[in-house]
């Protein structure tokens, strides 16, 4: 369980990332969502002890993130979004050096590596060496890398960019399959969805909401989403697209030629908020 206490963070520039959050994530699987500059990243690798806030705090299974770092260390894995492996490294020996940094035994640590990379559908490509694997695949290697750690919690900075659908998938898969708690941030709603119990919304370092996916769609009840080049009544600008929202039932009675009609999703959300996730 992690509970932050407003948590703020102000760099040299006087760029505020996160301005005094506070929220609870209790749950198997959280997704924090927002757009590039949001405050994600600054917020993972705070509650992960790889950066200090700028006042506030948090704490982990009730460990404190700042008096007792070397603990959660002990017991949390993250896997930041920058991560590259080792070129001129087999996959295995990735996994396995990482396994072997955090304590696990040769025998142990080959077991777990072989076990990880056939879960997120490396099995025959563990021998590659790092330089020889696709984007996506070199993406997989570091989920191999949580879920061989066993971790009580494991953070995951977009842990399937650059991965086709099929592999997504795999991917997901893999994250459901992780014993210990996850907190994965992602540009992707669907995979939000897919995957969390609970979704933390942020923007300009700021809470926006905080809930079960159901619940924060609720407002979207019996709606579709209907995409046009036309401004209507009632509608969102996002780009040169007029997106406005009504009664499923209506929907096909009401759009023009061209209109597009798609199923509310969390990027919904951030379209009534007026907050854009491509700018």
């Amino acid at each position: 369980m992690i509970e932050a206490r407003a948590l703020k963070k102000r760099y040299s520039d006087g760029t505020v990332a996160l301005n005094s959050v506070s929220f609870r994530l209790d749950k198997k699987i959280s997704a924090i969502i927002g757009r590039n500059g949001a405050g994600k990243t600054t917020l993972m690798k705070i509650l992960s002890t790889q950066m200090l806030p700028t006042s506030g705090t948090a704490s982990i299974d009730g460990l404190d993130i700042i008096s007792e770092a070397d603990r959660i260390r002990k017991i949390a894995v993250s896997i930041p979004q920058e991560a590259r492996p080792v070129d001129y490294m087999p996959a295995i020996d990735c996994v396995k050096l990482y396994l072997a940094a955090r304590g696990f035994g040769r025998l142990k640590a080959k077991a777990a590596a072989e076990k990880a990379l056939r879960t997120v559908g490396l099995g025959d490509a563990m021998d590659k060496l790092a330089y020889e694997l696709s984007g996506g695949m070199k993406r997989k290697v570091f989920v191999a890398m949580a879920i061989a750690s066993d971790a009580d919690m494991i953070f995951l900075d977009e842990p399937t960019t650059g991965l086709d659908p099929f592999s997504r998938v795999e991917v997901w898969s893999a994250i459901r399959a992780i014993k210990g708690q996850v907190i994965l941030t992602t540009h992707y709603m669907e995979e939000a969805q897919a995957l969390s119990e609970d979704v933390l919304m942020i923007d300009s370092g700021k809470v926006l909401a905080h809930d079960a996916v159901e619940r924060l769609l609720k407002p979207f009840n019996g709606l579709v989403r209907v995409e046009s080049q036309r401004k209507s009544r009632s509608s969102y600008k996002v780009g040169n697209t007029w997106i406005s929202y009504v009664k499923k039932g209506n929907a096909k009675a009401m759009v023009g030629r061209g209109d597009i009609i798609k199923p509310v999703t969390l990027d919904d959300l951030f379209i009534k908020r007026g907050v854009n996730l491509e700018s």
